[in-house]
C-alpha cells in the first residue's frame, strides 16, 4: 500500500498517520534503517533528489582518496571548512522521536547510513553506524584513531590561510570550495607511523566491514518488521537489508519524500516529512 501526501504538502494526511500507527501497533519490535532525510532538519544537506538521482557530483571514492595526494588535499581542505558546522549539528525531532520509540521498547535496533552520530546524541542506544562515524579519523597503516576535533585543530594549525574561508555546506561535512588551488594544502600524516589518515567512514568503492553487516542482519532476523526513515535506499549497502527483510517475509514501511529503490517491496509508504510523520503517531 502506498499513501502519498499532497504534492505541495510534506505533512502526512490523517489516513497516512492512521496507517503508520497501525503498522507500528501490529509490529512491536522494529528494525529501523535511517538515511540522510533524518538529518536535513539539523542543517546537514542530503545527496539525492525526489527521484533518487544525485543532486550534486558523487562523493570521492576510496580509490581516488588513497591513490592521489591532490584528491586527499582537496578532500581535507573542503572538510576543514565544512566540519565547523557539521561538527556542531544537533539532533532534530526525527532523532528524538526514534530515541523515544527505542526507550519504549519498540526498536530492536537502529541501523543508520548517516555518519553524524545524531541518533546517539538524541539518546538512541542500540545504534549500528553502517557507514562509520565522521567524528573519528583512522590511520590506514597502523589503525590508530584520533578524534576529528583534534585533527581539525592540526589542519587549522598547518593551513591558517584556509581557516577564514566560508562556503556552502555539502553533505557529510563537506563544503563547496570550487575553483581553488589545493596543491599547497598541508595534510598531516599519522604521527605514529606516517600512514594515510582517513575519516573513519565507508567511502564509495569501499566495503562495509563484514562484522557490522552480520550484526545488523542478526537484529533484522530478531525483529517483527522493518521501518525505513528518510532514505531512498539507492546505495546497495542499505538496500540489501530491505531485500533481506522481504526475503524473510517481514513487512516493510518507509517514510521518505520521493522514490526509493525498494518501492516494490514496501507494505506501506508514507511520502511525508520524517519528523512530522513520526510525531503524528
Amino acid at each position: 500500500m502506498s499513501l502519498h501526501a499532497p504534492e505541495t504538502v510534506d505533512a502526512p494526511r490523517r489516513e497516512e498517520s492512521a496507517a503508520l500507527a497501525g503498522f507500528l501497533a501490529r509490529h512491536p519490535r522494529l528494525f529501523v534503517l535511517t538515511g540522510a532525510g533524518c538529518s536535513t532538519a539539523s542543517g546537514i544537506p542530503d545527496y539525492r533528489d525526489l527521484e533518487g538521482g544525485w543532486k550534486r557530483p558523487p562523493p570521492v571514492t576510496y580509490q581516488a582518496f588513497t591513490g592521489d595526494a591532490r584528491t586527499r588535499a582537496r578532500y581535507w581542505a573542503r572538510s576543514l571548512v565544512g566540519w565547523r558546522r557539521f561538527g556542531s549539528a544537533r539532533p532534530n525531532a526525527t532523532h528524538v522521536a526514534l530515541a523515544r520509540l527505542e526507550a519504549a521498547g519498540r526498536i530492536e535496533a537502529l541501523l543508520t547510513q548517516n555518519v553524524d552520530g545524531l541518533h546517539q546524541a538524541a539518546g538512541s542506544r542500540t545504534v549500528i553506524d553502517l557507514h562509520g562515524r565522521l567524528d573519528e579519523v583512522r590511520c590506514l597503516g597502523c589503525e590508530r584513531r584520533l578524534p576529528r576535533e583534534a585533527f581539525q585543530r592540526e589542519l587549522e594549525r598547518r593551513n591558517p590561510a584556509w581557516v577564514s574561508l566560508d562556503a556552502v555546506d555539502a553533505p557529510d561535512g563537506d563544503a563547496d570550495l570550487d575553483g581553488l588551488d589545493f596543491a599547497a594544502f598541508d595534510v598531516p600524516s599519522c604521527a605514529a607511523c606516517g600512514g594515510l589518515l582517513k575519516p573513519d567512514v565507508v567511502f564509495f568503492g569501499e566495503n562495509v566491514p563484514r562484522d557490522r553487516v552480520e550484526r545488523a542482519q542478526a537484529h533484522l532476523v530478531a525483529s517483527d518488521a522493518m521501518l525505513v526513515v528518510g532514505s531512498s535506499l539507492m546505495v546497495f549497502s542499505g538496500f540489501r537489508f530491505a531485500r533481506e527483510a522481504a526475503r524473510l517475509g517481514k513487512p516493510i514501511a518507509a517514510i521518505n519524500l520521493g522514490r526509493t529503490r525498494a518501492d516494490d517491496l514496501l507494505t506501506l509508504k508514507i511520502e511525508a516529512d520524517c519528523a512530522t510523520a513520526l510525531h503524528a503517531v
